[in-house]
Order: structure tokens, then sequence, then C-alpha cells
């Protein structure tokens, strides 16, 4: 992983070349004091203030140069108005001309992250680009949230040959280990036993690509209980109800909800939130085999209760009920969990925006709020009693897909909350972890989509 920290740096009132950052209210005055030759170098390159992420360097004294770049508002930066420079410049030392980066910082930093596993001959290193910042206590965390993001890209960009569940177990193990955490991983006859429901998904898969509950706990015992939970099906064929080819094709990032599982845990270790957080993810690959599950067949829970299959292709609910289940009977005061879920939630919702469900208004207005400080968006969904029975089944206690077309993303979420216990304040992010165009800072693949929102909303929960 890019090793961000040398990208931020305290501002020591060194040599650096300034960025002078201008929107369409500010620019004509700015670039009306500037002389001759960079007035008419503005005019060359049609930089107006008003259009896009624009920037251009400007001589300075001797071999320096400075930026000017349009942001939409100098007032309120973005994380991501710096995030072509990062990309783009040369390499050097820079800074802001007026005032301090703050969150703009953590898009200079992913403007820089480049994932090139697959790449037979990387791109040319190009040198690092250093922005400086007075903000030097904020630091830290800028570069955490940036290490966090980038580690949720690069696990949904690899590829389901290099990343199945013992692959995702190996990462919960070394981030265990880099933070003194405790690792369990429940597999084999004691997963049937146990897990039934996450038995049953990945019992078609190959041996090396087994199913298992992967489990972390970190800090101490007598702290609040926080449970984050993440799907980890590390490849969807839709199962025996199996995908075309075209659903199929981004199947590696549907365990892209136990990636920001394992993000959002190593934000909260790396702050070193006072709480005893129980780290959950089923990790299965839903396969065709001779042994995959059946539609109508029904299915044991942890919980108790009996599902009837209506679609195999809805296998991720049933993973995370019994994870739901097994983070209860730790008596939590308060489970996340992150899914891949529904293409209903992308029908309604679209790429960049996760459909929130939460059984609290509390903590709903929470996220909520904490979204629209982090510029990390997220929209509310209804939990909608009334569509409860679209869930019924005729054989068993449900159906683990409702009889409608309609609402698929709410029945989902219905069907989650089954196995939420009672009076367990509780939020789902049905996120789509994919970004399927490429914009500054944000590469067309792999993203954390609210990721930040949910540690900014832990952080003023339970931050000291």
């Amino acid at each position: 992983m890019t090793d961000f920290l040398p990208l931020l740096r305290p501002d020591r009132s060194e040599s650096a070349h300034t960025i002078h950052l201008v929107d369409k209210t500010s620019f004509d005055g700015w670039a009306s004091r500037q002389p001759p030759a960079r007035r008419a170098l503005l005019d060359a390159m049609r930089l107006d203030g008003k259009t896009g992420y624009q920037f251009a360097l400007l001589p300075a004294a001797g071999a320096a140069h400075d930026v000017v770049t349009t942001v939409a508002d100098t007032a309120k930066l973005s994380p991501w108005c710096l995030a072509r420079l990062g990309e783009a410049l040369p390499s050097g030392t820079y800074r802001l001309a007026d005032g301090n980066p703050g969150i703009a910082a953590l898009g200079w930093l992913l403007g820089q992250h480049r994932f090139e596993r697959y790449k037979s001959t990387p791109a040319p290193a190009r040198g690092e680009r250093v922005l400086l910042t007075a903000e030097a206590a904020g630091i830290d965390r800028i570069v955490r949230l940036a290490e966090a993001t980038a580690w949720v890209r690069d696990l949904v960009d690899t590829p389901a040959s290099d990343m199945g569940p013992a692959e995702l177990e190996a990462a919960t193990r070394a981030l265990a280990k880099e933070y003194g955490a405790k690792v369990e991983v429940t597999r084999g006859d004691a997963l049937d036993a146990g897990f039934p429901m996450i038995a049953a998904v990945g019992r078609g898969a190959a041996r090396d690509r087994a199913p298992r509950l992967i489990e972390l706990r970190w800090g101490r015992e007598d702290a609040p209980r926080l449970a984050i939970i993440g799907k980890g099906v590390c490849f969807d064929s839709g199962g025996l109800d199996i995908k075309p080819a075209s659903g199929m094709r981004l199947m590696k990032k549907d365990m892209g909800g136990a990636a920001h599982a394992l993000a959002l845990a190593r934000l909260v270790m790396g702050e070193r939130l006072p709480l005893r957080l129980h780290l959950l993810i089923p990790a299965v690959e839903n396969s065709i085999s001779a042994t995959a599950f059946r539609p109508g067949d029904v299915i044991a829970s942890r919980f108790g209760l009996q599902v009837e299959i209506d679609n195999t292709d809805a296998e991720g609910r049933l993973v995370l009920g019994d994870a739901l289940t097994r983070a209860g009977e730790d008596k939590p005061g308060l489970i996340l969990d992150f899914a891949t879920l529904t293409g209903a939630a992308r029908v309604a919702l679209g790429p960049d925006l996760p459909a929130l469900f939460a059984n609290n208004d509390a903590l709903a207005d929470q996220l909520l709020a904490a979204a629209a400080v982090q510029d990390d968006p997220i929209w509310r969904m209804p939990l909608w009693d009334g569509y409860d029975e679209m869930l019924k089944s005729d054989l068993a206690d449900l159906a683990n897909a409702a009889d409608s077309p309609m609402a698929g993303a709410v029945t989902a979420a219905l069907f989650l909350r089954r196995f939420v216990p009672d009076g367990v304040p509780w939020a789902h992010f049905d996120t789509f972890a994919w970004r399927p165009t490429a914009r500054p800072g944000r590469p067309k693949g792999g993203e954390a989509l609210g990721l930040r929102a949910a540690f900014a909303a832990l952080h003023a929960r339970f931050g000291a």
C-alpha cells in the first residue's frame, strides 16, 4: 500500500510552491491582482474559475512555480478539491496560500495511490507531492482515513482468484497482529453445527475456498461493546439461480462489505476508541456444484428460524443473519453492518449513495449528520413494516427473498432485522463498493462509500 505519511507534513516554514484556491466568486478579483504575464497565461489556458477543477502552473521567482486551481467553494473545501493536484502536479513540496487543507488533504493523498499489483510494467515513478499543513494534530487521522480508504479499494479490486475466504482470514489476522487483537475462526463441522446459513451458502465451493466465520476482538472487556459485520461473499455466481454474465462480471466486489468492516475496524483501533470491538466476517463463495444449496431448500439458522430458499442469489442476507445472531450473543450496545446486498438499492440510489437502514432514529440522525460533515453521503431508507409479509413462507418461518420484485432493498433489510437483538441500535449499509467511472482521487474500481461517515459517527459517539 502507498505510504501516505510522508505526503502530508507539518508546515515548518520550509520552502514550498504556493497553491492558490479560487472559485467563481473570487477568481476575477484574484486574477486582477496578478502580474501581466500570469494574466496572459490564464487567458491562454481559458481558466475562468467557473469550470470544474481546472488548474494551472504559474511562473514564480527563480525556478519555482505557483499553482492556481478552481474549487467549488473556497470557504468549504471538499475532500476531493485537491485530488487532481495530488495526481498531476510535478513532484515537490506545496502549501496553500491561505488557510490549511483540512479534509481536502484526503484527496491529495489518495490522488497519489495506485493499485498496480497486476501490471507487468507499472507506471513510472513520478516522485512525491508533499503538502504542508499547520494542522499538525490532524495529520495522523487524515493519513489513517487515506489508508483505510485505499485498503477498501485494494481489497475489492483484487480478483476473486486471489481474494477468497482464506485471504479475508489472512487480512483479518494481519490486522489483529498490528493492533494486538485476537482472532477466532469457525469452519468445518463447527460451522455446520453453529452457523448453518453460512455453511449452506458456502458448501458449493471448492475445498480451498471453504466457508468460515472470522471474528476479531479488541479492547477492554468492560468498555462499551460495538459489533461491526461485513458481508464476505468473495465471489457470487448467483448459485443455482445463476446470474447472467453481465451480472457476474463484477462479483469479485461482493466482499465489499467485508472490506468496509475491516477498514472501519482499523480506524477504530488506530484511533484507540474506548470500545470493546467485535468484528465479524462471514466469508464464503457462492458457487455452483453438486453440493450447492438449492431453491426450495429449507435451512436452519443460528437464531432458530427456519428459512426457505426462494432464490440462491439472495445469499448475502443469509450469511449476515447468522453473523448478526452471533454478534447479539455478546450483548453489544451498537451493531453496524456493511454489505453489497441488493441491486435494488443501486436502482433506487445509484452507485455513489449507500442505502442506510436503521432501527433507531437517533443513530440514523447521527450517521446522516456525520455523512454531511464528512462529505461522504448516505441516504436513509425505510424499514417499512408493511413489507414484512413479502417474506412469508408457506413451508418455513420465512423466505430469504420476497414474493414481489418491488422494494428489494427494503425487504432485504427487513430479513436482516429478524436477526437483530431487540432493543439494540443497528444500522445496515447497503453499499455498492464500486466506482463505475473515474474522478480525481477516485479511480474506477473498488471504493469506500459510507466508511468515513460511519467512523465520524463512532468518534462522535465514543471518542474521548
